[in-house]
């Protein structure tokens, strides 16, 4: 699972590409943790994830949950495969791709 990390000065970038699958869960949760350290505005780019694990859409659900979280949405865009994915998993919207997230049906 290609995970590609683009930052500058005031944001932190988590592109996810491709398969991204259960055992890359581990380190996308690294991932969320230092971007989460580093005070800067943290988002997940899911638009080119081909297929995607239900562990880490409950990893990111999980993420947007959190007390700590205040920079805003976490995931910034979903492809089609991702949304697939959510909507089978049993998500009806999925958390942090708007006010209320964005509608799966």
């Amino acid at each position: 699972m290609p995970l590609i990390i683009d930052q500058n000065e005031t944001r932190w970038l988590i592109r996810a590409e491709g398969e991204v699958l259960l055992n890359g869960a581990n380190e996308l949760k690294n991932l969320l943790l230092d971007g989460l350290a580093s005070g800067k505005q943290l988002a997940v780019d899911l638009t080119q994830a081909e297929e995607i694990d239900v562990t880490l859409l409950q990893l990111l659900w999980a993420a947007e949950q959190h007390p700590a979280w205040m920079s805003g949405p976490i995931v910034n865009g979903l492809s089609d495969a991702a949304a697939r994915a959510a909507q089978g998993a049993g998500f009806e919207r999925f958390p942090g791709t708007g006010d209320s997230g964005a509608s799966l049906g």
